[in-house]
């Protein structure tokens, strides 16, 4: 996994498919809840993460590279980068999916 910034295409978001589409690429997700103004100070993760905002605006520095997510939008984080976050003015409900880094996504069903 490498990081990344997955802009979303348009369209209304659907928090139930985009959990959907993390357990199908391996991820273990949950949803998380910032007031405005919360801000997450250096850290990183044993985990590969990806980080899917559902309403709201958050901003992560990772990498020298500043990523502005709006709803629909998606980070993708690997395993042990350093990033910081700060949620903008109107909150954000986002989901975050966890798994082990490189672990390979679970086969769709058929």
């Amino acid at each position: 996994m490498r990081l990344e910034l997955r802009p979303w295409p348009g369209g209304n978001v659907d928090e139930e498919a985009l959990r959907n589409q993390l357990i199908e690429e391996g991820f273990d997700p949950f949803r998380w809840q910032d007031p405005a103004g919360t801000t997450y100070q250096p850290h990183a993760h044993a985990h590969d993460e990806s980080i899917w905002v559902v309403a709201g605006e958050i901003t992560f520095q990772a990498s020298g590279q500043s990523f502005r997510l709006g709803p629909g939008d998606r980070l993708m984080l690997p395993a042990g980068t350093l990033h910081t976050a700060h949620v903008g003015n109107s909150g954000a409900v986002y989901l975050i999916g966890q798994r082990p880094p490189q672990a390979a996504p679970r086969p769709k069903k058929t």
